[in-house]
């Protein structure tokens, strides 16, 4: 699968790809349907399961170190991140969305890594919900055509 944007063409082909998921455990119904979309879709564009690494942290203030990781050790061409903040009556919702957020573009930015970053930062669960699937199968696509254009890019 080709996608074309103003003359250039990206590869959306994962075979071959290596890939490191990192989801968070909080809200974890949501989390578990985000990581079901991402890996089926994975799948269908052609990455094997033994390409990837699929972990679970407790929540999405932990995602960033686990990526870090991952991102260390030099074995993937593309990291997901995955995880839900649901807003509540304090501030805490917003330390958590930009913690997490900042944390994980400062680990794409140090290790020059592409992350796609799926942590849906929403109002309500009926919100999480709606957004989920789409959200899980974009975090897959978004990663594979990264992960190729940093290919074409080195």
């Amino acid at each position: 699968m080709q996608v074309a944007d103003k003359g250039s063409t990206t590869s959306l082909n994962g075979q071959d790809l290596r890939v490191g998921i990192v989801q968070a455990r909080f809200n974890v119904a949501i989390t578990d349907k985000l990581a079901e979309a991402c890996l089926a879709e994975l799948a269908a564009l052609g990455v094997s399961r033994k390409h990837i690494r699929h972990v679970k942290v407790p929540g999405a203030l932990e995602v960033p170190v686990a990526l870090m990781a991952m991102a260390d050790s030099e074995d993937f061409d593309a990291l997901v991140a995955l995880g839900c903040i649901i807003r509540g009556e304090t501030y805490h919702f917003e330390l958590v969305a930009n913690e997490s957020g900042g944390g994980v573009t400062r680990v794409s930015l140090d290790h020059q890594i592409p992350i796609a970053n799926a942590i849906l930062t929403v109002e309500n669960e009926a919100q999480a919900w709606a957004r989920a699937e789409e959200k899980g199968r974009d975090a897959a696509r978004v990663a594979i055509e990264m992960a190729n254009l940093m290919e074409d890019l080195t």
